[in-house]
């Protein structure tokens, strides 16, 4: 089975050709990666026999923390890390091919929220920035440097340039998004009140161990306070992921084309559920060619029919993860 292309996965426009696609994957995927593929001989599942994405077995998140998750035989061009506090074991992304990474959030901002070269990017992520490896600030500098604007840029916890800036923003009518930490975001609105309703605040979830979680309707109501806006937008997205899927407020995400989230029985993690049901959150990232595209997170969410979802919570034996969304 030969690797489906760029062209094929980043091109995909309706669920049959989602489906047709992700089985090629999934056939590609059996056979030449190592780790998926001693797992599915461990369930004694047959890949030639399955015919449908749902009967596809999701390899569990966290053998990213303790096996090299790879496809092919190439060597890894750059590795991914996740965030965790001391002593936790945190997970690794091997890849081979980091334009796959690059094309997946380029196009996906392109297709959320339009040309990057019409925004000022302004990214408030500290802990992210103090740590080597990250996938987030992979992409939110690469986002900057493509809106080819001289005001666009990092911040560590020099707020008062930030507020300067956001200011100069307002004033000037520019679109400006800011992508922060969730408590770096806190930090800020405690100093710094602003009323900028034109500004696209996205939170990237995550506490970092910097203050207590709170409910994400709660820190929704006090960020949209302290920057005077109607909605907070989310990013979900991941280590293990090359993908990411948007929320535009209310707390509901939507996927690129070439990512599906399909929940699964919280006691039987085999049996996928229904639409609108509560369950475990697998997720099928197609741009994970060169790892593993269908991954069983230790997320709890719902899956609505118009292929949107929300994150609810997580599995209460679950560590708490470095990059994922705030408690509901």
């Amino acid at each position: 089975m030969n690797q489906p292309g760029k062209s094929e996965i980043f091109s995909i426009s309706s669920e049959a050709q989602f489906n047709e696609v992700a089985l090629r994957v999934f056939q590609y995927q059996a056979e030449n990666c190592a780790v998926y593929r001693r797992f599915i001989e461990g369930l004694s599942i047959r890949p030639a026999e399955v015919k449908s994405v749902s009967e596809t077995p999701f390899l569990p998140i966290g053998f990213f923390k303790t096996q090299q998750v790879i496809t092919g035989i190439e060597s890894p061009e750059i590795v991914f890390t996740s965030s965790g506090t001391t002593g936790m074991i945190t997970s690794s992304h091997d890849v081979t091919d980091i334009s796959w990474y690059e094309e997946s959030f380029r196009k996906a901002f392109e297709i959320f929220y339009g040309n990057i070269k019409d925004y000022t990017v302004l990214a408030l992520l500290p802990s992210y920035l103090e740590r080597e490896g990250s996938s987030l600030i992979y992409m939110a500098n690469d986002l900057i440097q493509q809106s080819q604007n001289p005001d666009s840029g990092f911040y560590l916890y020099n707020h008062n340039e930030l507020y300067a800036q956001l200011q100069k923003q307002q004033a000037a009518r520019k679109p400006t998004m800011l992508i922060g930490v969730t408590f770096a975001l806190l930090d800020f609105v405690e100093k710094y009140q602003m009323n900028f309703p034109e500004l696209i605040v996205m939170e990237t979830g995550g506490m970092k161990g910097r203050r207590k979680e709170m409910i994400r309707e709660e820190l929704h109501q006090i960020l949209c306070r302290g920057f005077g806006v109607n909605a907070i937008h989310s990013e979900y997205g991941m280590t293990e992921l090359l993908s990411q899927a948007y929320s535009k407020g209310n707390s509901i995400f939507k996927c690129p084309p070439w990512m599906r989230i399909i929940t699964r029985d919280t006691n039987d993690p085999l049996t996928i559920i229904n639409d609108n049901c509560t369950g475990g959150v697998n997720i099928i990232d197609l741009a994970n060619i060169n790892s593993c595209s269908f991954i069983a997170t230790q997320d709890l969410g719902k899956a609505y029919d118009d292929g949107s979802f929300e994150i609810l919570g997580r599995f209460d034996d679950a560590d708490i993860r470095g990059c994922n969304l705030l408690i509901a």
